[in-house]
């Protein structure tokens, strides 16, 4: 009996080992992703939720029906057809047909305008930059074909013909352009890294050529938020965001239309006379008044920046609280009083 309980005991003692071994090895690889200062330990990490960046891939979804739907439309074009394919047929007569894609670029630019425009989570700069790639590659691939469209309008011989990839192929480019972009989102998506530490919260951000390290301490903390979404509601995530009170969290927004530098014919110039002179301010004026623009400070979830979309987002900010608390003025005065009280009753 002694046997078995001294083998249990090794069994458990091993087990142990192995765990703290684990742990340990563990540590060290955080320590050198989080750069950790000597003595400090990783307490919580977190990566953004699967769904954190749904918009995008959304937007990869509508680009792929675009692409399907100009590609399909003639086949798919009946009195019963939906007004999408009718809307793309329409498209596709009035800008030369089948063999030109100017109806297709003009859709697209007009989705890479409103998806600028809304200033949602897809309306980044490299988003952007990504959706006119994919509106101008057929009106490149067909250069050719479309000087040959336009020099046939006024010359006997057209020229054109000197690219040899031919028409763009709406379903192929659309499956590529798709993909490229969704494995692209999900590297964006994995390339941000949230810890908190025994000493600060950490924000490390690495994608591409891009490097970002942010370190807050927790004595700098002023107040933690939750941001949920009704998407984030019904997933399971959520956004904790920190502010501080040096303004970290916080951005500044314009309000309003604005029109940016001087108005055209409201300047006043030399020659003009008091009745011209007053007719421009008053011009000035209400135009002004109507782009009247008004800055205000409100909180942005930058995933550089925050706990974007996170799952179990409870226990981090639960642990950012505490933290918080155990660092704050108050907490550490307290402390202090106690010290000073057990010290006298000492004496």
């Amino acid at each position: 009996m002694s046997e078995e309980s001294d083998v249990a005991e090794e069994t458990n003692a091993n087990v142990q080992t192995s765990d703290e071994s684990k742990k340990e090895a563990e540590q060290a690889r955080l320590k050198k992703i989080f750069r950790l200062i000597e003595g400090e330990e990783v307490l919580l990490t977190k990566r953004p939720s699967t769904f954190a960046f749904l918009g995008m891939y959304l937007l990869g979804l509508v680009v792929l029906a675009i692409h399907f739907l100009f590609d399909n439309a003639n086949s798919l074009g009946d009195d019963e057809s939906s007004g999408f394919v009718k809307f793309a047929l329409f498209m596709i007569d009035i800008t030369g047909g089948e063999k030109y894609p100017f109806g297709f670029v003009f859709v697209m630019l007009f989705i890479t305008w409103m998806n600028r425009l809304v200033n949602v989570s897809t309306s980044g700069r490299w988003v952007t930059i990504g959706l006119l790639i994919i509106s101008l590659t057929p009106m490149v691939l067909q250069a050719d074909d479309v000087l040959y469209w336009v020099t046939d309008l006024w010359m006997d011989e057209p020229v054109g013909d000197f690219i040899p990839i031919g028409q763009y192929n709406y379903t192929l480019f659309g499956l590529f352009f798709v993909s490229v972009y969704t494995a692209l989102t999900y590297y964006y998506q994995r390339s941000f890294h949230y810890a908190v530490t025994s000493d600060a919260v950490i924000f490390e951000h690495s994608f591409l050529l891009s490097r970002s390290h942010r370190r807050i301490l927790f004595d700098r903390i002023s107040e933690v938020m939750v941001e949920r979404t009704p998407v984030g509601t019904l997933l399971g995530f959520a956004t904790v965001t920190i502010l501080t009170d040096s303004g970290v969290g916080i951005v500044e927004e314009n309000t309003g239309p604005g029109i940016a530098g001087a108005i055209p014919g409201t300047t006043e110039k030399e020659g003009d006379s008091k009745a011209e002179k007053a007719s421009k301010g008053i011009l000035r004026s209400a135009i002004g008044l109507l782009t009247y623009q008004r800055t205000i400070r409100t909180v942005r979830a930058d995933p550089k920046h925050c706990m974007y979309n996170i799952r179990n987002w409870e226990s981090a900010k639960a642990l950012l609280n505490e933290k918080h608390k155990e660092h704050s003025q108050s907490n550490l005065l307290r402390d202090l009083k106690d010290t000073i009280v057990a010290s006298s009753d000492d004496k």
